[in-house]
């Protein structure tokens, strides 16, 4: 990995067009040829970049020995000093960074990264409201996790202690798309004679408030899954699923 700190503009070109204006910012380069630009303000998301499968090329526009400077140096007239080419290799976009002023380049080898390790995923919330399934109202009764359907599987398919069914859609974070995929599953649900009446229950660690507008809107419910209580208070018994 390649990290230049530079003042420095861009010009992005393609199925989009693009430019930054010349500023002091931060040029992350890849193994794999990407090219990603920072500045200090804004979150992780870079203001511009070109993500592989691309190429690099760098080309030398001055070769004055003033490819890294010292800050004290302020007052110097910017020119361009050397540029990065970034193409994509799959359509004819194309980055082109211009350097003015290199405060610091270096390169490092990171070697093989063994991946994120997630906690709190989906699968672990699902597993843990299964087995405490009375989260959802005293006397609820699990019928299964990954319920199959013709569109794909409901998350949890449990019954109340009405013995009314229940469609359960777990979320790390729920949102709009969240509701809607509720939704089909339930409206699909309750074509079955067998099945229905079958309501809904929107289960996440947060949702959003408009996320629970709309689900209040189509008559389900929400749920706040506390995921550190429920690790907590993990079931010890054999499981057969």
């Amino acid at each position: 990995m390649r990290i230049i700190v530079a003042d420095c503009s861009a010009e992005y070109s393609g199925r989009l067009n693009a430019s930054l204006p010349q500023a002091k910012r931060v040029i992350l380069t890849k193994a794999d040829s990407s090219c990603l630009i920072f500045s200090e303000l804004g979150s992780y998301k870079p203001l511009n970049w070109m993500a592989a499968p691309c190429k690099i090329k760098e080309i030398d526009l001055d070769d004055a020995d003033n490819d890294v400077v010292d800050d004290d140096d302020e007052f110097a007239a910017p020119k361009p000093i050397r540029q990065l080419r970034v193409t994509a290799d799959k359509s004819s976009d194309v980055l082109v960074v211009t350097l003015y002023r290199v405060y610091s380049d270096q390169s490092f080898d990171l070697g093989e990264d063994p991946g994120l390790v997630k906690d709190g995923v989906e699968d672990h919330l699902q597993q843990y409201l299964a087995e405490q399934i009375e989260r959802i109202g005293a006397g609820a009764k699990l019928i299964r996790r990954e319920y199959p359907t013709a569109i794909g599987p409901v998350d949890i398919m449990a019954v109340d202690a009405d013995g009314v069914h229940v469609a359960i859609e777990i979320k790390r974070h729920g949102g709009i798309d969240g509701v809607e995929q509720l939704t089909r599953y339930c409206k699909l649900l309750n074509r079955d004679p067998l099945l229905a009446p079958v309501r809904g229950i929107f289960a996440a660690q947060t949702i959003t408030p408009q996320a629970q507008v709309l689900a209040k809107d189509r008559g389900f419910d929400c749920l706040i899954l506390d995921y550190d209580d429920m690790k907590s208070t993990e079931s010890d018994e054999l499981r057969l699923f």
